[in-house]
């Protein structure tokens, strides 16, 4: 039995303990991950003992190959999926249909409210993505060549840096080698940082700072393959050492290590996140450290569980998540460590392989 069946027969279980007779998801990646249908413009109809995939004529074909068995509902060019999922709602006449209230559009809401009797629409929030936060041995396997592919490709960057190439030439390198490698594009636009641009956590890279600009560049690169991601950042040492960021570097570098000893099954996410919180306040960079300690990796780059300080809920086996503690101070530079790690049942394994002890930091 393939994985879809088995995830749609999930969500209905989570669809009977709302007493919700229908789900209406119009969310992508929710539609991929219930179906495993690549295209766009579809969405899923799931009741207690119908499932419906309402798409148009571009997608008949694909739709056959990579969803056989499922019920297809195809809509005309003059049909606008609005009043065409109404129709195939009523057709169905369920009482009641939930609709992802994270993810429609104000819009689309409006258009199938007036579309329907009153009463008809039900906001439900985060019941795929609540399947999805727990991957399966498939998901897992993908994810580990996506990391696989992104590592790849550094490792072939890595082995070309000239001091002269900028920014962004160093994302562009990125980008050819993940797809030369078998990834379908970046997991999103590479972050490139050099020396003060290092402070910068989401940084964009620039034409005119180049690696020799500074001693060191921090990056932060993934790959997407088979619609999954991986997540990575390390920082590269490119020119001379520096006391200060050795010392900041094994101060993040001995967070994110806190951290990973953290992770186990029954953990508050929140824990974990103050694990890390700890070593870097207790070194005295505590407010350095602005945004969550990371969050799942699947289907989307950034997805559910958060770690944070406001998250209260527990660690479970078969999350992936990123961790990645950082400290940035602005005018100098700043370092961040960040590596995917798979929930187990006795405690966590990191699925990156990329060397981060700071001996393996420096580019000769």
């Amino acid at each position: 039995m393939s994985s879809y069946p088995r995830r749609r027969d999930a969500l209905r279980r989570l669809l009977i303990d709302q007493a919700l007779p229908a789900l209406l998801v119009t969310e992508e990646r929710n539609v991929a991950y219930l179906t495993g249908f690549t295209g766009d413009s579809s969405f899923l109809l799931i009741t207690r003992d119908r499932e419906v995939i309402l798409s148009d004529r571009r997608y008949e074909q694909q739709l056959q190959e990579e969803c056989p068995g499922l019920e297809v509902a195809v809509r005309g060019p003059g049909s606008p999926m609005p009043a065409f999922a109404a129709s195939v709602i009523t057709k169905l006449a369920v009482p009641a249909v939930g609709v992802e209230a994270e993810s429609i559009s104000y819009s689309l809401y409006e258009k199938l409210r007036e579309a329907l009797p009153a009463g008809k629409l039900a906001l439900t929030r985060g019941l795929v993505e609540s399947l999805r936060e727990i991957k399966d041995e498939s998901e897992v396997a993908t994810i580990r060549e996506a990391i696989r592919i992104a590592e790849q490709a550094l490792a072939e960057v890595r082995q070309g840096l000239d001091l002269q190439m900028s920014e962004k030439q160093v994302a562009d390198e990125l980008e050819y080698r993940i797809r030369r490698e078998g990834g379908t594009c970046g997991a999103f636009p590479a972050i490139i940082g050099v020396g003060p641009r290092a402070a910068l956590p989401h940084g964009r890279p620039t034409d005119h700072t180049k690696l020799g600009d500074d001693d060191f560049v921090l990056i932060d690169w993934g790959a997407r393959y088979a619609g999954y991601h991986s997540d990575l950042t390390r920082v590269l040492v490119t020119g001379k050492l520096s006391p200060q960021l050795e010392r900041v570097y094994k101060v993040v570098l001995a967070a994110q290590e806190a951290a990973i000893g953290a992770i186990r099954p029954g953990v508050l996410l929140k824990e974990v996140d103050a694990a890390a919180r700890k070593v870097i306040s207790d070194a005295g960079y505590g407010e350095a450290f602005g945004h969550a300690l990371g969050h799942g990796i699947g289907l989307a780059v950034h997805e559910q569980p958060r770690l944070g300080p406001d998250q209260s809920r527990p660690v479970a086996a078969g999350m992936v998540v990123t961790i990645e503690p950082g400290i940035y101070l602005p005018g100098w530079g700043g370092v961040r460590i960040e590596d995917d790690v798979l929930v187990t049942s006795e405690g966590c394994e990191v699925l990156t392989r990329w060397p981060k002890a700071w001996e393996k930091c420096m580019v000769r």
